[in-house]
């Protein structure tokens, strides 16, 4: 518990903090979100009025990539993980002062829920406004349900993503992140070529089943284990670590 409140604790402090970079940040937020969800809703409106005939691949594809970043806040520091690698430097000044890694890695997953709450309100809401074709297929009740769907599978990766910000450099950060968009984007591929598609699949069980779809709630519960056993192990492997 005392893990628990350190870690709030120190997320009410970033948002104490520098008020013109949360307000940057929150902007940034607001169009990138709408710029996807604008994006993603075009490709949407083409696979549903096609019934699937047409960009069912390439609805995937997006989905696929997208999603998992809905659990980042997007900003300058961020955006330098390349040639700062802030995240590193972040994690030598938290154990500096010293910090527990799992304070530092409970205000991650504090960071993560916040930031998939922002940023998947903004594109799934966004989302739903542009495109007639989801407001025809799916109720508001549905359509939560195709929602959270999609969230379950950003967590999965999300746990990867946390693990490789306090594990790794950003150098090595980056490369990893393509990786797994290639390794995502070639499991869809498969599905494709075998029959199927993810977003008809996710649009389908959302329809029969509303908010008790087995998708649905099979995909939340694999993300929080995903998420769960990542941090267990980026702990393990953080006490031998070498910040320098």
């Amino acid at each position: 518990m005392s893990t628990i409140k350190d870690a709030w604790f120190m997320v009410q402090g970033d948002f104490r903090g520098d008020k013109r970079r949360l307000l940057w940040t929150f902007l940034f937020s607001i169009l990138f979100m709408g710029y996807l969800a604008l994006l993603t809703g075009m490709v949407v409106d083409d696979v549903l009025d096609s019934k699937g005939q047409t960009g069912s691949l390439l609805v995937d594809f997006l989905l696929v990539s997208l999603i998992p970043m809905l659990g980042f806040t997007f900003s300058r520091r961020t955006m330098k993980y390349w040639s700062e690698d802030p995240y590193t430097k972040t994690l030598a000044y938290f154990r500096s002062m010293p910090i527990p890694s799992t304070v530092i890695l409970c205000k991650r997953k504090f960071q993560a829920s916040l930031a998939f709450v922002l940023n998947g309100g903004l594109f799934f809401g966004l989302m739903y406004v542009l495109s007639s074709q989801l407001r025809i297929e799916l109720s508001l009740s549905s359509y939560l349900s195709f929602a959270l769907s999609w969230v379950g599978l950003g967590l999965v990766v999300t746990g990867v993503y946390i693990s490789m910000e306090l594990l790794v450099s950003g150098r090595a950060y980056f490369w990893l992140t393509v990786l797994i968009v290639l390794l995502s984007m070639g499991s869809t591929l498969l599905i494709w070529q075998g029959g199927g598609n993810l977003f008809l699949y996710s649009i389908s069980y959302s329809q029969e089943w509303g908010l008790l779809s087995p998708i649905m709630w099979g995909m939340l519960l694999l993300g929080m284990i995903s998420v769960h056993l990542f941090s267990k192990w980026t702990i393990h492997r953080l006490k031998s670590r070498d910040l320098i």
